[in-house]
């Protein structure tokens, strides 16, 4: 079987998981940020997958309610205290994407403590996009680097990722909405109408088979 080498998954859906339930939405977000994250981080090492890269806030998330922004800086603060930790103990190397410095400066530290915490853990790449938006990235790159821009992006300047080879959406949605706009011309798509807080390991392993079923020809 094919084992894509980068994975990036939008993790789409937790707001929508938690109102099904009749729970506060926040309850969605912690599930994926307690739970979700580790399990999937885990089943990539077992697969052999080196890259896995997490779409977890965007540049437009801000314009979300104040209750709700206010609750995921809070699962920001416990997942780079307690996640990321765990993550390190498994080798597992954290990266970041994104901008930074828009959010609070305890979770910038705290971001930038794990980042460099586990710089040599070889044994998967996890990549967490914050403040991430493709178009954001491609013009921060082009007022950087003019013509020679895309040395520029986020996933060459700040940690050196190969474009992803598969790219999956839980939550229904089939739509990028920005998702490594430049990097993904030839990605392979996978969208699913399953939750971020309900993809699980056998979800991840059905966009797995379907991306092994696939011919990859690179417009050749």
């Amino acid at each position: 079987m094919v084992i894509p080498k980068h994975v990036a998954i939008i993790m789409d859906g937790n707001r929508r998981w938690a109102k099904q339930r009749g729970l506060a939405i926040i309850k969605g977000h912690r599930k994926v940020a307690e739970e979700m994250i580790e399990r999937l981080a885990d089943f990539a090492i077992a697969k052999g997958i080196s890259y896995l890269t997490l779409w977890a806030f965007s540049t437009e998330n801000w314009e979300r309610p104040k209750e709700e922004v206010a609750g995921v800086m809070d699962l920001f603060r416990e997942t780079f205290a307690t996640s990321a930790d765990r993550l390190h103990k498994k080798g597992v190397r954290v990266a970041v994407i994104g901008q930074l410095d828009r959010f609070p400066k305890d979770i910038q530290e705290g971001v930038a403590h794990w980042v460099e915490e586990t710089k040599n853990n070889q044994q998967l790449t996890v990549t967490f996009a914050l403040n991430y938006g493709g178009r954001d990235e491609i013009r921060r790159a082009v007022a950087e680097g003019g013509v020679g821009f895309e040395q520029h992006l986020d996933t060459t300047a700040k940690i050196s990722l190969p474009d992803p080879d598969l790219l999956i959406r839980p939550g229904g949605e089939k739509r990028l909405s920005g998702f490594l706009t430049w990097q993904s011309v030839y990605t392979e798509l996978y969208f699913t109408d399953v939750l971020m807080p309900d993809f699980d390991e056998a979800e991840f392993m059905k966009a797995l088979e379907d991306f092994a079923a696939r011919q990859r020809r690179f417009g050749k």
